[in-house]
């Protein structure tokens, strides 16, 4: 039985360009997402996996903002990647971006038998789940403790799979907790280098709560930290570089390759 909410709402992302569809109750989608597919350096003609896409905000917002590149959402759950194949048809982006039903942490053959073979992606983005189920009190919403919370092996597994799909040189992006960024740095650096990381600040002057992260399959470049994004002023409104993002679908300079 699905631990889906029958009950949907119909929701608007990007200023309007794109309306998804999403349960009502459980782990809904917030701005991590939008920042995740602006931290994105997809071109056109390229390949992309969202690994954990629920009902495809981030694969979505991607293709909507990258013409021409293709992505497929990968969801263990049934009931939102049939959401997130309906979010692409009512968008106009089908022909572009399929949905599959996958573990993100399922073998490699199976991810052959859905079409994904090893080393035929351009690019990986993932909002992996990011509460360590030790020591953390779940929510009482199964699909909501499945998106938030996590054993300590879950971010390398999710990492491993990424690293395997992914072409030499090809760049894995993802959104982490920020006091999170050692757990992140260590899943990361036997398999990929070149790291780039951008924090988000709640506010100004406020600490980061999530950092952005990009890396490269085989690189050797030594880390960069970029200046980090603040989401709100001090009278609580998105600022200019934050509306860029969340509203008109700019992206960040992850994106930049």
């Amino acid at each position: 039985m699905s631990r889906i909410s029958t009950a949907l709402t119909d929701d608007a992302v990007l200023g309007g360009r794109l309306r998804l569809k999403q349960p009502a109750k459980g782990h809904r989608f917030g701005h991590d997402a939008i920042l995740l597919a602006a931290a994105c350096p997809a071109h056109a003609g390229e390949q992309v996996v969202d690994l954990g896409a629920g009902v495809g905000v981030a694969g979505l917002a991607l293709a909507a903002r990258v013409e021409g590149c293709g992505v497929t959402l990968v969801e263990i759950e049934p009931t939102l990647a049939a959401l997130a194949a309906e979010n692409a048809q009512r968008n106009g982006l089908a022909a572009r971006v399929r949905a599959v039903v996958l573990d993100a942490t399922a073998p490699a053959r199976a991810f052959v038998a859905e079409g994904l073979q090893p080393e035929s992606f351009a690019r990986v983005l993932m909002n992996p789940p990011f509460n360590n189920s030790v020591g953390q009190r779940g929510s009482p919403n199964d699909s909501r403790r499945v998106a938030h919370v996590a054993t300590a092996a879950t971010l390398a597994a999710w990492i491993r799979t990424a690293a395997r799909l992914l072409r030499p040189r090809g760049t894995i992006s993802l959104i982490w907790r920020a006091d999170g960024t050692a757990e992140v740095l260590a899943a990361l650096t036997p398999l990929f280098g070149g790291l780039m990381l951008l924090p988000l600040h709640p506010k100004l002057d406020a600490p980061a709560i999530r950092i952005l992260v990009r890396a490269t399959k085989g690189s050797r470049a030594p880390l960069e930290l970029l200046p980090g994004l603040v989401l709100a002023d001090g009278s609580g409104n998105a600022t200019a570089e934050a509306e860029g993002v969340l509203r008109s679908g700019s992206g960040l300079p992850l994106a930049e390759i």
